[in-house]
């Protein structure tokens, strides 16, 4: 059953891609019938997997050959994300019904989104370090052809070349972790090299920890890679909020919670996961007080959240982690879409542009604070539970340091969420509105999220075991609904509500807070340049696309020219085995 359940996981969203690309463009209702189709069947097949998550691989090929043995392995781990890819991807296929209609490129479209999350299922429930590299490429083409989509945009296609460029050079590192361990440990398998990372030598476990957090740091959107995901927005408002808000940002802190105990006990490794995570809460925290983009705002935000997913791992927090990234996907989906549909009416994304849809749009409005309660953290709804959880991990740790940035962010997080609601829903509106009634595409997958939101930290207990009964190398500490319940009723949750609620009160005391902003215009200067990062990222970008450039000129065509490379690299290769003797 489990290994049937696994394959359809994977495989329903590719013969769903396959049978749009057959249809063809003449024929969209189709297309729209096929692709809600093999996605919600996706999503339901991931969720009857949930329950049977065990430790074992359940699906074994050997190959007898370079590729090793390709293994599939439905842990607690690996089954959580691919519900959450799948079951976010069928709701954001259902939205796009409506949002996508009357699209030129209508096949395209559905054809990369399902094999997408066909991917990002693969690359959650592969247990071979192989398998994770390939279907972490093919999430990354697809991303890459679903922000550039509009490709007479400009702004989309300099978007997806950005992040497929940073990705891609982030899955170096993850690259580099595949091959060694087949070198040194004669094995693909993620299990064995967590078993045994511990008979590497030093150096080349430090170098393989390191190159790992530059791959997630890559994939999350983490500092200092994080200025990807805001040019990313150019995409459908539905793929932001499938693949940056709710999948494939999130692999990377996967990788670093899988990875959790071959590294934890790298000298600095820890640490510099804790400072990533929290440079890229605190910077974005500040960034999106600066933008009155309401896509970009919600990038800012996701970034932001998933540095506390970083922060996290690098504290210990596994299960802390893994739980707000199911809070995350849920909530942030939500956002996203609710953002889509707004801006699908108004056809703005300028916040200065809105105002009072408040009581024009009430559903939208009533979702979308459901939403930002859970980002800002505050009860009952489900970011509350598993921020806390996150400010426990840190209020346990030996890095204080780390708490207090946590709660630092945890203010701003109040400021930006306080302001953006404002600007939308509130306050007297700044134009004319011509609005009609959302159809039942849209409003079933935010009413489904906002549901979700409201009572998914219920599963506490549930998610806790499955975790620490199916990932034995972890050593986690499992929790039930009341143990959780008991441990974020504490001193620290008083006073991270204290700061929420102070944050909150900052933008509504705005107008006696002038002469305070007004002396912090240097630090607002800074955040709209992205604190110098994006010099890095576009110096990488630039790079890459110039050494693409030359690299093209050497292909002439010319057979003694083709001749005289492969001798080079053949001599280049025996020039390094000799100097490995």
């Amino acid at each position: 059953m489990t290994p049937f359940l696994i394959l359809l996981t994977i495989g329903l969203p590719w013969l769903g891609a396959l049978l749009v690309w057959l249809v063809g463009e003449k024929r969209p209702s189709l297309l729209h019938a096929l692709a809600v189709i093999f996605a919600v069947a996706a999503g339901v097949a991931a969720l009857v997997l949930l329950p049977l998550a065990e430790a074992t691989a359940v699906i074994q090929f050997n190959t007898q050959g370079i590729l090793g043995e390709l293994t599939f392995v439905p842990d607690g781990l690996g089954t959580l994300l691919a519900a959450v890819a799948t079951v976010i991807g069928s709701l954001a296929v259902i939205f796009s019904v409506s949002y996508m209609k009357g699209h030129a490129q209508l096949r395209r479209y559905y054809v990369l989104v399902l094999l997408f999350i066909g991917a990002m299922a693969g690359l959650v429930l592969t247990g071979s370090l192989l398998l994770l590299f390939i279907f972490w490429e093919i999430t990354a083409l697809c991303s890459y052809a679903l922000i550039a989509f509009d490709n007479d945009n400009p702004a989309a296609v300099h978007g997806g070349i950005k992040a497929l460029i940073i990705t891609q050079l982030g899955g170096i590192g993850l690259l580099l972790l595949a091959l060694v361990a087949q070198a040194q440990l004669g094995s693909y398998d993620l299990a064995h090299f967590i078993a045994w990372s511990p008979t590497l030598p030093t150096a080349v476990l430090a170098l393989l920890a390191f190159s790992t957090l530059a791959a997630a740091a890559a994939k999350s959107a983490q500092v200092p890679f994080y200025t990807w995901l805001p040019d990313a927005m150019e995409a459908p408002t539905p793929v932001s909020a499938l693949i940056h808000a709710a999948t494939m940002v999130n692999a990377g802190v996967y990788l670093l919670a899988r990875l959790y105990p071959a590294f934890a006990e790298v000298a600095g490794w820890r640490t510099a996961v804790v400072i990533v995570g929290l440079l890229s809460v605190l910077l974005t925290g500040i960034m999106a007080l600066t933008t009155y983009d309401l896509k970009r705002v919600l990038a800012y935000s996701t970034i932001s959240q998933l540095g506390y997913m970083v922060t996290a791992v690098g504290l210990g927090g596994i299960f802390a982690s893994q739980f707000h990234l199911l809070s995350h996907a849920l909530f942030k989906a939500m956002l996203f879409l609710a953002a889509g549909a707004i801006i699908h009416t108004l056809g703005t994304r300028d916040m200065r542009q809105m105002g009072g849809l408040g009581a024009k749009m009430p559903l939208l409005r009533n979702v979308f604070v459901v939403g930002a309660l859970a980002l800002a953290g505050l009860p009952p709804v489900n970011g509350f539970w598993s921020k806390e959880l996150i400010l426990e991990a840190g209020l346990k740790s030996e890095m204080w340091w780390a708490y207090v940035g946590l709660l630092i962010g945890a203010g701003l997080t109040a400021v930006y969420t306080s302001r953006m609601i404002w600007l939308v829903f509130w306050g007297e509106a700044r134009q004319k509105y011509h609005l009609h009634p959302l159809s039942p595409a849209m409003t079933i997958p935010l009413i489904l999220l906002a549901a979700g939101t409201l009572t998914s930290w219920l599963l506490a207990g549930p998610l806790s075991h499955a975790l620490h009964d199916t990932l034995p190398f972890h050593d986690l500490h499992a929790l039930t609904l009341g143990e959780m319940v008991a441990e974020v009723m504490s001193w620290g949750t008083a006073v991270a509500l204290t700061i929420v609620l102070l944050g909150m009160a900052i933008w509504w005391q705005r107008a006696r807070l002038g002469g305070f902003v007004k002396r912090l215009g240097w630090l607002e200067k800074t955040a709209v340049n992205s604190f110098g990062f994006e010099f890095i990222n576009h110096g990488l970008t630039v790079g890459a696309q110039r050494a693409g450039a030359l690299l093209q000129k050497t292909q002439t065509g010319q057979l003694n020219w083709n001749v005289v490379g492969i001798l080079a690299g053949l001599l280049l290769v025996l020039l390094i085995l000799w100097g490995s003797v």
